[in-house]
């Protein structure tokens, strides 16, 4: 399943600039960092983050043809915010969620699974 496209265009402009104020403290959360792979302008996408033995992994919940995506692949990666703390993560891998779900640790394993959504992006934490 995949969300409708007006749906990622209303959480662009409306939803993400609220979730920026917190989304690099709450557990479930994260900001990515990345440099438009264009404009080089800097940008920063809240995202549902689950940690992975080495890194985190996003479920794609509009699909892979997102500009952050092809942004991070385009430069090798970007800076996570997570509980406060930054990281780099490199290596952005597309998958299965299935094949994705192998790698995903902690309490939210479980969600991780049963949500809708078929593709996810694997990074490495650097």
């Amino acid at each position: 399943m995949q969300l409708p496209q007006w749906l990622a265009r209303f959480n662009r402009h409306v939803t993400n600039p609220i979730q920026r104020m917190w989304a690099g403290w709450a557990p479930s959360m994260g900001i990515l960092e990345h440099v438009g792979r264009r404009s080089g302008k800097r940008y920063r996408t809240p995202l549902t983050v689950f940690s992975t033995r080495d890194g985190v992994a996003v479920l794609l919940t509009y699909g892979p043809d997102r500009d952050w995506l092809k942004n991070v692949t385009a430069a090798g990666g970007g800076t996570m915010r997570r509980y406060g703390k930054s990281f780099q993560v490199t290596d952005p891998r597309v998958m299965s969620k299935a094949d994705a779900a192998a790698s995903v640790t902690g309490l939210m394993r479980p969600l991780f699974a049963v949500l809708p959504f078929e593709q996810a992006v694997v990074f490495t934490r650097a």
